[in-house]
């Protein structure tokens, strides 16, 4: 199956992008499949693209140095150029049987390129457009939550230069600040008073024009995948220092992962239904991690739905599948074969 790995994109998750797409890439080629990297952004010239899934020497690792190569005046590429997607990216796309989703944030998982691909016949992993984006925006997730029945904190939204009391929607210090659109745990910030409220906020509305406050749940931090809407053993995740944030979340060795989890059984069965729930509400059929917290009382409460998890040596999800017996390769083959019956395949 000829299948490209798209990857690297503008948003601030680059570079996890990156390493997402090389090990999805690794894991198809692995699984026999005709699989090319490639960078959205940055894109390939036209001599490649006629020779992209004829090249029977293809080598990730030159690829990997071209996009490397390119990536070091990204900045000044995003400041020239208008478009997102780079020179002969749809053409090569439109080629493929499949294009294998390995982006991340903004123009990537929010939604965007899944509408620019329905619109033009591209098949592509993971959920539709209108998932994606209802899935990356907190807000808007929060919302669906509560129609639904799905348990989750209590929260609020605040727009840039409108300035929210906490006590006014019922809540307290400690309190969480996440910009609105932001992954990884990017624009996550944990505050215990009014000033760093107000900091977190300033910070926050650098990366976005909205931003969610949200309880400080105190507890324990889990994760469940759910493919197919078919939860997966449940993950813990034990931060060695700090909370699940962006450094701790893709530093080798920062946290400690424990899959399965060691749960009550009444606790498990009611956390994965949980997870099976936020998914369904959001409609993200095929695939989706759900981060969940608890508190001290085994209470579940749904954070957010992440549709194109990361697939690096430290994602949560891989972990997952392995506890079922399904290795990296073998998921990731997996991924593609529940995305095609999206298209009757």
């Amino acid at each position: 199956m000829n299948i490209v790995v798209l990857c690297g994109g503008t948003s601030s998750e680059r570079e996890v992008s990156l390493v997402t797409g090389e090990q999805v890439c690794r894991a198809l080629r692995e699984k026999k499949d005709n699989a090319v990297l490639l960078d959205a952004f940055i894109g390939c010239d036209s001599k490649k693209a006629s020779e992209f899934f004829s090249n029977k020497e293809y080598n990730i690792e030159k690829e990997l140095e071209y996009i490397k190569k390119q990536s070091k005046d990204i900045e000044k590429l995003k400041k020239s150029r208008k478009e997102f997607f780079g020179p002969s990216v749809l053409e090569l796309c439109k080629m493929a049987d499949i294009v294998f989703l390995a982006l991340h944030g903004a123009n990537g998982e929010d939604g965007r390129v899944q509408a620019a691909f329905d619109l033009m016949g591209i098949r592509y992993t993971g959920s539709d457009y209108l998932g994606s984006a209802m899935a990356m925006n907190k807000a808007v997730t929060k919302k669906i939550f509560k129609a639904a029945g799905v348990p989750t904190a209590k929260s609020f939204s605040v727009k840039k230069n409108h300035y929210e009391n906490i006590e006014d929607y019922g809540m307290s210090f400690p309190v969480v600040v996440k910009a609105n659109c932001g992954g990884s745990s990017i624009g996550v910030y944990i505050v215990n008073n009014e000033q760093e409220y107000k900091e977190a906020l300033d910070n926050a509305f650098l990366l976005d024009s909205e931003a969610v406050v949200e309880a400080y749940i105190r507890g324990r931090e889990f994760s469940v995948g759910v493919i197919d809407y078919k939860p997966l053993p449940i993950i813990e995740i034990i931060p060695k220092e700090g909370f699940y944030d962006y450094e701790n979340k893709y530093k080798p060795g920062a946290t400690i992962d424990q899959c399965p989890a060691k749960l009550p059984e009444d606790v498990e069965i009611k956390m994965m239904q949980a997870a099976k729930d936020a998914a369904k509400a959001l409609g993200l059929s095929v695939y989706c991690r759900v981060d969940i917290l608890t508190d001290g009382e085994y209470n579940c409460y749904c954070l957010e739905a992440n549709t194109l998890p990361g697939m690096t040596p430290t994602s949560l999800l891989p972990q997952e599948a392995l506890a079922i017996g399904m290795d990296f390769p073998s998921l990731c083959r997996y991924l593609v074969e529940v995305s095609l019956k999206k298209y009757g395949i």
